[in-house]
């Protein structure tokens, strides 16, 4: 399909006039590419503090990508991302690694360690950097793994887990620190619809009852339209689209609608 048949609005203003005085995550600029391919392409982005955002798109647009450049797993090749207005992209590593014990990560595969028991997992980041003791660290691991409907799995290995439980165990780990943001990944991908909802529901009582700022790279639209305050969609490197649920259902925006619909022909295209 021919991309210039269809008229698409400029990508939407995502700037603030002082971004160091922004409460949450403001991300302007931001470019990266691997190789010849460029990912991310200028894109700007604002995270206000206690949202759900759902950042939606397809493959290959990077939204992977853009999650991981906020707490620094990637470097940008321009750009600048500041965190309740302190910016990021020149910390040194001690500063840096301070910053990131604000966030929790959720993984595509969940990322748990063959050889460690689920409680080693999930406790890990608190015996390298909390100073607690190993029965500490333990009753914390314990504690998280109860939030996300996980009992009595503490001392199994990963692979006796199924993926949804896998799914949990990670999120347990995402939150042993107490983060003030979760960053998902693609937190259904490979689920089945009944698990996906039950993790639509952690991600939703996560928010409610810590009261985290969530970041949801998504596109599994029935979990986007579940869990989101705001969705923003990424396409070509850029943030095209933000909205709240209700109008990411009624915009005309034709790579939303596109999208949202599934339908192949439109200005994403079909490959």
């Amino acid at each position: 399909m021919d991309l210039v048949e269809y008229t698409l609005p400029p990508p939407p203003d995502q700037r603030v006039p002082d971004p160091a005085a922004f409460a949450g995550i403001a991300i302007e600029g931001v470019s990266k590419a691997f190789g010849p391919k460029q990912v991310l392409d200028g894109t700007d982005l604002l995270i206000h503090k206690g949202e759900t955002l759902v950042v939606i798109g397809r493959s290959g647009e990077g939204k992977s990508v853009l999650l991981k450049h906020i707490v620094r797993l990637l470097e940008l090749d321009e750009g600048r991302i500041w965190i309740e207005g302190e910016e990021i992209t020149g910390l040194r590593t001690r500063r840096l690694m301070e910053l990131r014990k604000k966030f929790g990560f959720l993984f595509q595969g969940a990322a748990l360690f063959d050889s460690m028991t689920i409680c080693q997992n999930v406790g890990l980041m608190l015996s390298e950097h909390s100073g607690l003791s190993e029965d500490q660290v333990r009753a914390r691991a314990c504690e998280c793994l109860a939030m996300v409907g996980l009992e009595n799995v503490e001392d199994k290995l990963p692979s006796a887990l199924s993926g949804g439980m896998k799914k949990r165990a990670g999120l347990a780990r995402a939150i042993v620190m107490e983060p003030e943001y979760i960053l998902y990944d693609e937190p259904t991908t490979g689920l089945d619809p009944i698990t996906s909802d039950a993790i639509n529901d952690l991600i939703i009582k996560l928010q409610k009852e810590l009261g985290v700022t969530s970041i949801v790279v998504t596109h599994d639209m029935p979990s986007a339209f579940k869990i989101a305050d705001r969705m923003a969609m990424l396409s070509r490197g850029k943030i095209q689209f933000t909205g709240t649920v209700e109008e990411v259902r009624t915009t005309d925006h034709a790579m939303v609608r596109q999208f949202i619909e599934g339908n192949a022909r439109g200005p994403l295209g079909a490959f």
